[in-house]
């Protein structure tokens, strides 16, 4: 084992948070070591390289009404931000519906009968909705009535988390899909207005993909004196009382293992990882709540295909039940430079699963030979099209918001704030099914914390970085100075 180090604040985890959250520190001239198991940065939002074809794990877009989130993408980036225009639909029976709502489009394809039911749904649930919202399914069905949640948000909700909508929370509801009604959707088909968050006409984008964004983060710790370890892998958290005094890190390639002794600690690790990893060992009740989070996996089959031209959207999300596929980037559509040869292009099928469940378990050939049949059944190219093709998993895509998870989540939050020098930030960190603007703020109010600010971080949601403007240190001094409960937050998105 090597010699321990010491560090005056160290980071677990080198996604869009954690990074962050060390830039920000760099910023200020402190020094931390960030810790990353894998060999890439970004995490979910990191960018994967198969024979020069770059693929996005999921579609990540770069939209947010944060500014100081805004400021520091384009202070790292620089000049490789282009702005994309957003283009997307679904297809649901057969047919592709245009979204944002196009109401000739959506008329013609559900046709005057379903779409006259559709409307008597809606009104007869505006007038006696569920007098509960305790899930999705009631949440939904309250806005949108019960035939157009059955139409457009069951089959493709219950794919991604493979539970019924009757077992999802409607935090997730709320979080996700808020500011978006059946009534706005029309008003915007109408008349070119409406402002949900799902509604934005373009987004930016890296040139090469959002990893392209977190190896500049990583290269600018870096050249300000701070570590970033790759391949390292946490196997221990020591715990002196209610402080962390260090951590026993592993390095995958190697096998080495090493000690890091620290001051200030903040994780973006999944918090039932790192529960366990602390010792000695937290309450029963605790390592009980841990065990209760659960998570859902993902999988990227990534498809070359032989020709110049596949469709016009960035993405297409698919509520047909008779595919497993659940969403499809076209990632040429991201940005040209994602596909080094022009007369081809690539696609991203996404497939939610279960890790260790037989989708999960598929072998590489297998699940590219099935991306091929999914996309000829789609209308969208045919299986002779696929020249190549590339499986990418991801564990702990997307923490579960089901009928426990809150009860649970109350237990460790409160565990976590009995920890004087430990934060926990991120999608993971925190369990919660944020976008990356949303992770990287809670990255710089950790890091304004270990410089002696005070900010709540569970008390951080992620409404305001699309529908209102976040007020920054540099437009409000005051502001920045109050304390947590005083500071402008976010709110579910």
């Amino acid at each position: 084992m090597a010699l321990p180090q010491d560090a005056p604040a160290v980071i677990i985890g080198g996604g869009p948070a954690g990074l962050t959250a060390a830039y920000t520190l760099v910023k200020r001239g402190v020094r931390p070591v960030v810790l990353e198991k894998s060999d890439k940065v970004g995490g979910i939002a990191r960018t994967e390289n198969h024979n020069g074809y770059r693929f996005d794990i999921g579609g990540h877009r770069f939209f947010t009404k944060v500014d100081e989130v805004q400021a520091l993408w384009h202070e790292v980036l620089e000049e490789d931000f282009l702005k994309v225009p957003r283009l997307s639909r679904i297809f649901y029976g057969g047919r592709f519906y245009s979204y944002p709502l196009d109401l000739k489009n959506t008329l013609s394809n559900l046709g005057a009968v379903e779409s006259a039911r559709i409307l008597l749904s809606f009104l007869r649930w505006k007038a006696r909705p569920h007098r509960r919202e305790e899930t999705f399914e009631q949440w939904v069905t309250n806005r949108f009535g019960r035939r157009l949640y059955n139409t457009f948000f069951r089959t493709y909700t219950e794919k991604v988390w493979g539970i019924p909508c009757s077992k999802i929370r409607s935090d997730w509801a709320a979080q996700r899909i808020k500011g978006l009604s059946l009534t706005s959707a029309v008003v915007n088909a109408l008349f070119g207005t409406g402002d949900a968050k799902t509604l934005i006409k373009e987004f930016d984008y890296p040139k090469y993909g959002p990893g392209q964004m977190w190896e500049c983060f990583r290269d600018a710790v870096e050249a300000r004196g701070g570590t970033v370890r790759m391949q390292t892998d946490i196997v221990g958290i020591r715990r002196d009382g209610s402080r962390i005094t260090g951590i026993t890190a592993r390095r995958t390639d190697t096998g080495e293992t090493f000690e890091i002794r620290g001051e200030n600690f903040i994780s973006s690790m999944p918090l039932s990882e790192l529960i366990f990893q602390i010792s000695p060992a937290p309450p029963d009740e605790v390592l009980e709540a841990a065990r209760g989070l659960s998570y859902r996996d993902f999988i990227l089959v990534g498809l070359i295909l032989k020709q110049a031209k596949a469709f016009d959207d960035n993405w297409i999300y698919v509520h047909s039940p008779d595919v497993k596929v659940g969403r499809i980037q076209n990632f040429r559509n991201w940005s040209r430079a994602m596909v080094p040869d022009p007369d081809k292009h690539s696609l991203g099928m996404e497939y939610f699963c279960t890790e260790g469940d037989d989708l999960w378990k598929t072998p590489d050939a297998d699940l590219v030979a099935l991306a091929g049949r999914e996309i000829e059944a789609l209308g969208l190219a045919t299986a002779a099209d696929v020249e190549d093709g590339v499986v990418i998993r991801q564990e702990k895509a997307y923490p579960v918001y089901d009928e426990t998870y809150r009860e649970h989540l109350t237990v460790l939050q409160n565990y976590i704030n009995s920890l004087e020098n430990l934060q926990t930030i991120g999608r993971n960190g925190m369990h919660r099914y944020n976008n990356q603007d949303h992770s990287m703020l809670t990255g710089i109010l950790a890091a304004e914390n270990v410089l002696g600010e005070r900010h709540d971080l569970w008390g951080v949601n992620t409404e305001r970085s699309y529908h209102e403007d976040f007020v920054t240190k540099d437009k409000e001094p005051a502001a920045a100075a109050a304390p947590a409960e005083a500071r402008p937050q976010l709110s579910e998105a």
